[in-house]
């Protein structure tokens, strides 16, 4: 059988299952971005990128940040970073998928343990996939289950260093981990803790600075941050100690051998970082639309998050994307969520709330929803 061959069946059978995937253009009221804030059509951010291509800020970086592509943005994106975060470093990466895949594979050495949420992104599972340490699922949001597994490694013989993996606000739930519980266990185990805030960073916390400000500039927490969501850019910066950052600048495959990220790019973030200082108000509308979605959907099947992620987890492949394509053909723009990247039998509309529509809109889905249920 040909190469073609199989992958045609590989095809045909995710399409049998409603699992195939396509791209698909944005069109319609945005209930599937992550662009929580609206910024990343605001006028503050097109000025910066105006004003630093006329200041001669390059588009492309020419090449890895170790040769002749690390830029002065990169840096003063780094070090307003940190300051603005509390960490005492951080790193700027071209996406969130590299930065966790780089920091997984990296960091845990060869007799360490992750120890990471049931839950957590693909891109910190590709990490460990192709690290040296090993790795165990916990249960989600369960901080004993952590701390049990952690204490089974040591028992069984576990010399190496413990690394508990979580994210802040779960992508595909809207549900926040027990951070402070979770850090309780690192502390009692001289474990690290990484916590990926990349649904939590620009829309919670003070500023903006997301749910884990309070932990942010201990020696054993580790921070993600994604420029692309709520900071309306693109990009991921990895915030904590210089050690780490320098670690990851030697041994970090996935940043050494990159090309760097566009210096445009590292303007527009130092922008964004700018508009959470001075915009607060945009946290404060998202938050009160946030609790009128809540209510508005609830009589539809969405249960209340407390944020701006509200899954309406239908259950079958196939019933959930006929739903999603009902409301894509009314005009709504909201996507269908499929294994493997939800749990079988969850698949579910992941409804994103964002500045970019207003109470009307969600009147207008919510109807729209109960009328292709009925």
């Amino acid at each position: 059988m040909s190469l073609l061959i199989a992958q045609e069946h590989v095809l045909r059978d995710l399409a049998s299952r409603a699992r195939l995937r396509h791209l698909a253009p944005r069109m319609g009221r945005d209930f599937s971005s992550n662009d929580y804030l609206g910024l990343a059509d605001s006028p503050r951010l097109r000025a910066a990128v105006v004003a630093a291509l006329e200041r001669g800020v390059a588009v492309g970086a020419g090449g890895s940040r170790l040769l002749r592509g690390n830029d002065a943005e990169h840096e003063a994106l780094e070090a307003e970073a940190a300051a603005f975060f509390g960490s005492e470093a951080a790193l700027f990466f071209s996406s969130g998928f590299t930065a966790n895949e780089t920091l997984f594979s990296t960091l845990p050495q060869r007799g360490d343990l992750v120890v990471h949420d049931a839950l957590i992104h693909a891109s910190a599972h590709e990490g460990m996939r192709i690290g040296r340490a090993d790795h165990v699922g916990a249960a989600h949001n369960d901080a004993g289950a952590f701390e049990d597994a952690i204490t089974r490694w040591r028992r069984g013989g576990g010399m190496g260093r413990a690394w508990i993996a979580v994210e802040s606000l779960y992508s595909m739930d809207g549900d926040r981990a027990p951070l402070e519980e979770l850090f309780a266990v690192a502390e009692r185990h001289e474990a690290m803790l990484l916590i990926d805030e990349a649904h939590a960073t620009g829309v919670f916390g003070e500023q903006g600075r997301g749910l884990a400000t309070n932990l942010e500039g201990r020696e054993q927490v580790i921070t993600l941050r994604t420029c692309g969501k709520a900071m309306g850019c693109e990009g991921a910066l990895l915030c904590g100690p210089r050690v780490m950052r320098d670690f990851l600048v030697n041994r970090g495959r996935g940043f050494i051998f990159s090309t760097a990220p566009s210096p445009l790019m590292a303007s527009a973030a130092r922008e964004s970082l700018r508009i959470l200082a001075d915009e607060p108000e945009r946290r404060a509308r998202l938050v009160r639309l946030i609790a009128f979605a809540e209510a508005a959907l609830a009589p539809h099947g969405t249960a209340p998050t407390g944020s701006q992620i509200l899954p309406l987890v239908i259950g079958e492949d196939a019933k959930t994307m006929a739903l999603a394509a009902g409301l894509q053909k009314a005009g709504f723009d909201v996507r269908g969520i499929r294994p493997p990247t939800v749990p079988a039998g969850t698949a579910r509309l992941r409804i994103s709330i964002t500045l970019n529509v207003g109470e009307e809109d969600i009147v207008a889905l919510a109807e729209r929803i109960g009328s292709l249920r009925a």
